[in-house]
Parts: structure tokens; C-alpha cells; sequence
């Protein structure tokens, strides 16, 4: 049997990127969160039926997405020896697991309302168990298989990260009126994305660091994100039951954007030319701060507590 450091990559990221971020005193882990969905609408953002689908990308693909990149996570946890590391991999697998059962539970509500969610989930199954599967590989090719999933993810989690940012600094939905439980879903969600913005990124330097790699996944992630948002919104847009939903949903996309309702999907590729600076590191982005202040506070977040101690 091959030994535990017998794939063992070394990492060609500049040190100065690469430093783990071992510089915050609390850990890592789930939190036990509790939605209400009753009385929310199917327009959540008030006249707003893009904006609001822009949001139902998250519950559409992210709970099997999520689902794909906790497993290849645990999967890489026998590889990591280093104790914070692990730690962290585990608290990461933790909260992927609830913001994917916590996205199932908006999409199953606008089912409920009348939006036809299945036949796009059936499709992000067959994406997740046919395409990054494990594929019953074994030795070095299972080893290769598995770093080149971990770069993937860890390129999504920029990604994520950037948004959730966005999530917690930007007032835009706020100030639109979106419904407030949903606006604490993603807030919630952003705020955490950026308080695990690392753990993926790290992972995959420590089992693996290929700079060949980390560029081939970052175009892939940004490619697949790409398809994915444009064949999510043009199927979420036609499933949509509203008679006052309008019309060509790509100009009403556009208008949101400029609007800043929405972010610029310009960022998939804006983005790639500092994740692949060689001194890139993911605490460079986000504030941590924020984050966590914002899930000091968030209602859901803090629901159970609020039970308890009543």
C-alpha cells in the first residue's frame, strides 16, 4: 500500500501567498440554521422576476454542487496529516452539507408555488454523480482524479467567496425590498463562504499545488459557472408561472446588472487573473469581520439559541 505522503505534491505558489490562515482564533463549523418559508413569495426582490431568479441559480445548482464538493473534500481528509488543516476541512464539509439542505428547502418552497423544479435537478444529479464522481478509479489515476477535483472546487470557492462578499457589502437587494428570511438566507450563506474561503484552496495546495492545474480548473470553473448560470436563468425564466414576468429575460438580466441589483457576471473572468497570480492566497479577499458579525447577528443563524435560552 502506497504510503500517505506518497502523492504528496509541492506547492509552487509563492510563500508569501500561500501562508495558511491560521491567523483567527475560532473554528470552523456548521451552524445550526432554521428557515421559515411561509409567507415568502415567488417574486421574492418586488418587481424584480430576474433579480429574484439570479438568487434561485443558488437553490437550483448549488445543493448537488455542494454535495460533489464535500465528498471530494472528506475524500482528501486521509491526506491532510496537518492538525488545523484538517480541522478546518471538516468544519468546511460541515457548513457545504447545511447551505446545500438549506438551498433544497427554498427549492422544494417554489415548487410549492408553482415552479417546475426537477427536470434541471435531475440534470445537476447527472452532472454531479457522472461527471465528478470518483469514477471507481484506483492508485495514482484515482490520486490525479481527485487533485484535479480539489482544483476545481477550489477555484468555485473564489468564485463564491467573491460574491458572498458582494452579499455582505453591497445594500442593493436590501434596499429593493427583497424579502427579508430570503435576504438572511444568502447573506447568511455569503457571510459563511467567506469565513471558509480558504479551507478548499489550501486543501488542494496541500495535497497537491500543480500551478499547471490550478490554471487548467480555474478556466474550467469559470467556463462550467458560465453554462451553468446562462442554461439555469433561461430554464428558470420559462418555468416561471407569472403573467408579469415580461419578456426577453437576457435585456432584464442586462438592466439588473447595470442597476447593480446583480453582479456583473463579468467577474468570471476578471477574476482569474488574480486567483492565478502566483503570491494569490484567499484571505486576501473578503473581510472576515464582516462575516462574522454578520453571523453574530443573522436571525436564522441564531434561531435555535434564541429557542433555547427562551
Amino acid at each position: 500500500m502506497l504510503g500517505i505522503n506518497a502523492f504528496r505534491g509541492t506547492p509552487v505558489v509563492a510563500p508569501s501567498g500561500a501562508r495558511r490562515y491560521t491567523d483567527e482564533a475560532h473554528a470552523i463549523a456548521a451552524r445550526d440554521v432554521d428557515f421559515d418559508w411561509d409567507g415568502v413569495p415567488l417574486h421574492y426582490v418586488p418587481n424584480e422576476p430576474m433579480v429574484t431568479h439570479v438568487i434561485n441559480f443558488m437553490h437550483l445548482v448549488l445543493p448537488e454542487g455542494e454535495r460533489a464538493m464535500s465528498a471530494t473534500l472528506a475524500e482528501a481528509l486521509p491526506l491532510i496529516e496537518d492538525t488545523r488543516l484538517h480541522e478546518e476541512v471538516v468544519g468546511f464539509v460541515g457548513q457545504e452539507a447545511t447551505h446545500a439542505s438549506s438551498h433544497k428547502g427554498a427549492r422544494e418552497h417554489l415548487a410549492d408555488l408553482g415552479m417546475d423544479m426537477k427536470p434541471m435537478s435531475r440534470r445537476m444529479d447527472w452532472l454531479v454523480d457522472k461527471i465528478l464522481g470518483d469514477k471507481g478509479l484506483t492508485g495514482k489515476a484515482k490520486h490525479a482524479w481527485l487533485c484535479e477535483r480539489l482544483g476545481l472546487f477550489a477555484a468555485m470557492e473564489h468564485y463564491t467567496a467573491v460574491v458572498g462578499e458582494w452579499l455582505l457589502t453591497d445594500p442593493a437587494l436590501e434596499d429593493a425590498g427583497m424579502h427579508p428570511m430570503m435576504l438572511d438566507m444568502v447573506k447568511w450563506h455569503g457571510a459563511e463562504e467567506v469565513e471558509h474561503r480558504n479551507v478548499a484552496f489550501d486543501a488542494y495546495m496541500y495535497v497537491d499545488g500543480s500551478y499547471a492545474r490550478r490554471v487548467r480548473t480555474a478556466l474550467l470553473a469559470s467556463f462550467t459557472l458560465f453554462v451553468l448560470f446562462i442554461a439555469s436563468m433561461n430554464y428558470l425564466f420559462r418555468q416561471d408561472p407569472s403573467t408579469t414576468k415580461g419578456r426577453l429575460w437576457p435585456l432584464q438580466l442586462i438592466s439588473a446588472t447595470r442597476r447593480g441589483l446583480v453582479p456583473n457576471m463579468k467577474f468570471l473572468i476578471t477574476e482569474i487573473p488574480p486567483y492565478l497570480r502566483p503570491s494569490f492566497h484567499p484571505s486576501q479577499i473578503g473581510d472576515m469581520d464582516v462575516a462574522m458579525r454578520y453571523l453574530a447577528r443573522s436571525p436564522a443563524a441564531n434561531r435555535s439559541s434564541e429557542a433555547s435560552a427562551g
